[in-house]
């Protein structure tokens, strides 16, 4: 028995019920394997996903909540219940423009982890990036370690960070740059130093929550950090 299926049975005997994940960002590539992984474990009873639509998905264990991410001071309701909360929630400056990307990369995130916080969930984990920094000049990395900071500010029992390097995936949305860079790393980067799967990154946020025997590197703010390395020991049987 591998050590992730003995811990999941630990976890299973201790809720009768299964655990309540909630996540964001279930329509990006991170978030639909999330989903996956969580909906084919018997240790998650209830997914609740929070969006601006709805989920073309349907299976039992899944509750579509639906919010308008402009004015999510009329949606806390929709962050109730959830134990453990995954935040995948994302765009890019192609695409929403520069104010957009913060606005939804930081302000939607770290307003949805104070709601989810007060909402009783114990365990949020959160998709970063490699080589986030509040004081880089690039604005992908400043914004995302603004987000880090924003975040370990609510105050969750336990905050688990995870700063993935380059996304290997299929996207549906083009992403012309992305694809290129993608090609070019699938070709060399076969041991996953600078790129991973999304499925992986997916997988490891399941295994730490599963483990019994995970433990925050400072006891004081309750947080841990993954790289891309950390991450794929985790995501990887």
């Amino acid at each position: 028995m591998t050590k992730r299926k003995a811990n999941m049975i630990k976890v299973n005997n201790m809720s009768s019920e299964g655990i309540t994940a909630l996540v964001l960002g279930a329509t990006g590539e991170v978030g639909k394997s999330l989903v996956q992984e969580l909906l084919k474990n018997a240790a998650f009873s209830r997914i609740i996903v929070v969006g601006r639509r709805k989920l073309d998905l349907e299976d039992e264990k899944v509750e579509n909540r639906i919010v308008d991410f402009e004015k999510l001071d009329e949606h806390k309701e929709a962050f109730q219940d959830a134990q453990v909360g995954f935040c995948c929630l994302g765009t890019t400056r192609g695409k929403a423009g520069a104010k957009g990307f913060v606005r939804v990369d930081r302000d939607y995130v770290s307003q949805s982890a104070k709601f989810l916080k007060e909402g009783g969930c114990s365990h949020f984990h959160l998709i970063s990036s490699q080589g986030a920094n509040k004081n880089s000049t690039f604005l992908y990395t400043k914004t995302k370690g603004e987000t880090e900071d924003l975040v370990k500010e609510v105050g969750f029992p336990r905050l688990s960070i995870y700063r993935p390097a380059l996304l290997l995936c299929d996207r549906e949305e083009s992403r012309p740059l992305e694809k290129i860079a993608q090609i070019v790393v699938r070709g060399f980067d076969w041991r996953n130093k600078i790129s991973i799967p999304t499925y992986t990154v997916a997988n490891a946020m399941v295994a730490n929550t599963l483990d019994s025997q995970a433990t925050v590197k400072s006891e004081e703010t309750k947080v841990e950090i993954f790289e891309n390395n950390d991450i794929l020991r985790l995501g990887i049987d």
